[in-house]
C-alpha cells in the first residue's frame, strides 16, 4: 500500500512538472492559430493555405474544430473589359469612373463582361486533424464546409448588417456609408456572372462542401534553434475542391519562421513572419467558374503574440495578425476597365464587388487562446480596415483536443 501510494506520489509530481514545464510542446507549441483564412466569396471556392506558426509536430495526433462568421457586402455592379488595344490605351488615360465606353455594340467594341452582387453572412465548418509522423515531420487533413446566411443577429451577434450598421451610425465609419441599408439589412444576394458567362448563385441557407485539404510541415533541426530560438517550418498543400462551381486540384508551398523570447517571468513573447504560394486549379475535373484569371495566390503573413502562464501552468496567449494576400484578377485590367453601378443612390463603394478583385486583400486579426494540457479554446475577430467588404468583420471561435496519447 505504501508503495502504491509513493508511485501516486511520483506520478502526480511529474505531471504537475509536465504542465508547468514552458516549453512543453503538448501545451505550447509556438503559435498554434486557429484557421483565421478569410471568408472572401472567391477564396472560399479554392483551398487557400493556413500559416504554420508551430516550432515543430504535435506531440499527439490534435483535432481541431473551427467555425467562423464573416459579413460579406459588395452592391451590384458591372464591368466591361475592352479587347481592343487602342480602346484600352485610350482609357487607361482617364481615371475609372470617368471612362466612356460603348459598350452596347461587341461588333465594334468587343469586350469581356461580367458582373457581381454579393450580400450575405459565409459562415465557415471545419474539421480537422494534425498527425506526427516523425521527429520532424506532421500531416494535417482539413475539410471546409460553408453556409449561406442571411446573418440574423441572434446567430450573428456581431457579423450581422444590424450590428455593423450600428457600429458605423453611432461610432465609426458614418451612416451606412455603403449602401447596405438602401438594399435592406439581413438578406442574401450572392450572384456572379463571370467572362464566360456561367453563372453562380447561392441563396439563404445553402450548404455545400467546398473540399479537403492535405498539408505535410517539415520542422529541419538547426544550430538557431537552440542558439538563437528560432524554428523554421516548410510546408507542402494539396487541396481539393469539391463544390459544383470549381471543382480542381490546387497545390501550394509555404514557409515560416518564429522567434520565441522568454522573459525573466517565465512567460514568454513569439514572433513570427510567414509566407506562401498557391497554384489555383493546376487540375480542373470540369469547367469551372472564372473565380480570378490570376493562376497564383500569395500571401505574406506576420504575427506576434504574448503569453501568460498561470499558476497552474495553464496560459492565456493574446496574439494580433496581419496577412495580405495578392490579387484575384491581373491588375492590368484596371487599367482600362468600364465600372457601372447604381452610384447615384449609394454615397460610395459601389464600384467595390470589381474593384477590390484588382488589389491585393489584407485583414487584421486578433486572437485569444486558453490553453491546457487537454485542449485549447481561441477566438478571433478580423477586421478589414481598407473597408474592402470580403469580408468587412469576421469572428471565430476553435476547439483543439490532442487524442490518441
Amino acid at each position: 500500500m505504501a508503495r502504491l501510494f509513493y508511485v501516486l506520489t511520483l506520478f502526480f509530481s511529474m505531471s504537475g512538472l509536465s504542465a508547468q514545464q514552458k516549453d512543453s510542446l503538448s501545451l505550447k507549441n509556438g503559435v498554434d492559430n486557429p484557421n483565421i483564412l478569410s471568408t472572401h466569396h472567391f477564396g472560399i471556392f479554392s483551398s487557400r493555405i493556413h500559416q504554420n506558426f508551430k516550432i515543430a509536430p504535435p506531440k499527439t495526433t490534435t483535432i481541431r474544430v473551427n467555425a467562423s462568421s464573416g459579413n460579406n457586402f459588395h452592391p451590384f455592379v458591372e464591368a466591361y473589359l475592352p479587347k481592343n488595344p487602342e480602346v484600352r490605351r485610350r482609357l487607361s488615360q482617364v481615371i475609372w469612373h470617368d471612362r466612356s465606353f460603348n459598350f452596347i455594340d461587341q461588333q465594334t467594341t468587343p469586350a469581356d463582361y461580367m458582373n457581381i452582387v454579393i450580400d450575405a453572412v459565409i459562415k465557415e465548418f471545419r474539421l480537422g486533424i494534425n498527425i506526427p509522423l516523425a521527429k520532424h515531420h506532421e500531416l494535417g487533413i482539413s475539410l471546409r464546409s460553408y453556409l449561406i446566411t442571411k446573418g440574423k443577429p441572434f446567430f450573428s451577434f456581431f457579423t450581422s448588417d444590424e450590428t455593423i450598421e450600428w457600429f458605423h451610425s453611432h461610432i465609426s465609419g458614418g451612416e451606412d456609408p455603403y449602401g447596405r441599408r438602401y438594399y435592406g439589412l439581413n438578406q442574401v444576394n450572392f450572384k456572379y456572372t463571370d467572362r464566360n458567362g456561367r453563372t453562380l448563385e447561392l441563396h439563404d441557407n445553402d450548404f455545400f462542401l467546398a473540399g479537403i485539404e492535405f498539408s505535410h510541415y517539415f520542422y529541419p533541426s538547426l544550430k538557431i534553434n537552440s542558439t538563437k530560438n528560432i524554428f523554421i517550418s516548410l510546408g507542402h498543400h494539396l487541396g481539393i475542391n469539391t463544390s459544383q462551381f470549381n471543382p480542381s486540384i490546387d497545390v501550394g508551398v509555404s514557409a515560416s519562421a518564429i522567434k520565441k523570447v522568454t522573459l525573466k517571468s517565465n512567460n514568454e513573447f513569439n514572433v513570427g513572419v510567414g509566407m506562401n504560394l498557391l497554384r489555383k486549379n493546376i487540375i480542373n475535373f470540369d469547367d469551372v467558374m472564372d473565380l480570378g484569371n490570376n493562376k497564383f495566390l500569395a500571401t505574406i503573413e506576420s504575427h506576434i503574440e504574448f503569453t501568460k502562464y498561470t499558476e497552474k501552468g495553464n496560459y492565456h496567449a493574446f496574439g494580433i495578425n496581419y496577412q495580405i494576400q495578392s490579387r484575384y484578377n491581373k491588375q492590368k485590367e484596371a487599367d482600362y476597365y468600364k465600372l457601372l453601378g447604381k452610384w447615384e443612390e449609394i454615397n460610395g463603394g459601389w464600384q467595390h464587388g470589381i474593384s477590390t478583385l484588382y488589389r491585393a486583400q489584407s485583414n487584421w486579426s486578433f486572437i485569444y487562446v486558453y490553453g491546457r494540457p487537454t485542449f485549447k479554446l481561441s477566438l478571433f475577430f478580423k477586421e478589414d480596415f481598407l473597408v474592402n467588404n470580403a469580408p468587412d468583420l469576421q469572428t471565430g471561435i476553435s476547439l483543439s483536443i490532442p487524442v490518441f496519447k
